[in-house]
């Protein structure tokens, strides 16, 4: 069911997680099947409870730029990802009481998602029911690496010259070094598997 949109198959929920209106933590740890070594990451917002099922009209509004996730090899995740301030999406103005859904996607190499969400209702920075952000709760796994995604332009918008088969070519041949290996290989789109949310 975590392939479908937007919330892997699961109804909004009436046991809304408490998130601060300048933005907060977002922990999570990253699908277990095997075969990806990498794995592209969104996290969005959706505002409101006017849509589908009593969540969001739709989930629309990104909270970070998209990001690539490396992994020691082509075997399962062990570790957790955790972002200790995850801001509102550009523009967002929330107050105390509202609600929204979290949503983080992760990428398949043949272009299919996962998807998994967090109900949540605002409160104010200093509400006593937000739980403490720490060291034991938001961390990084050591074995689990990032990159940023990138495209390559081929070809201008309103031009015929396309780069050539020896062009490109070559830019694979220099990217045999490990560093410009891994940093091409951010913006593939891959799969990793379900996502569990410890917000």
């Amino acid at each position: 069911m975590q392939w479908m949109y937007p919330c892997g198959g699961m109804n909004t929920t009436t046991n809304r997680t408490y998130w601060p209106v300048s933005g907060g933590a977002i922990a999570f740890q990253p699908g277990w099947f095997q075969g990806h070594a990498t794995a592209q990451i969104f996290i969005n917002l959706g505002f409101g409870i006017d849509g589908p099922n009593g969540g969001p009209p739709n989930m629309s509004n990104p909270m970070i730029p998209q990001f690539g996730i490396i992994g020691p090899s082509k075997n399962p995740y062990s570790g957790t990802i955790c972002l200790p301030q995850v801001p509102l999406p550009v523009n967002a103005s929330v107050k105390a009481g509202d609600y929204a859904t979290i949503q983080v996607v992760e990428l398949a190499v043949h272009g299919a998602a996962l998807y998994s969400c967090v109900d949540i209702i605002f409160v104010d920075d200093n509400d006593p029911r937000l739980a403490n952000v720490n060291e034991t709760n938001c961390f990084n796994s050591t074995d689990i690496g990032f990159s940023d995604v990138y495209t390559i332009t081929t070809r201008a918008a309103g031009s015929n010259v396309t780069t050539s088969d020896a062009i490109a070519s070559s830019m694979f041949r220099r990217s045999q070094s490990a560093s410009a290996w891994m940093a091409l290989a951010g913006w593939l789109p891959v799969l990793l598997g379900g996502l569990w949310l410890t917000l």
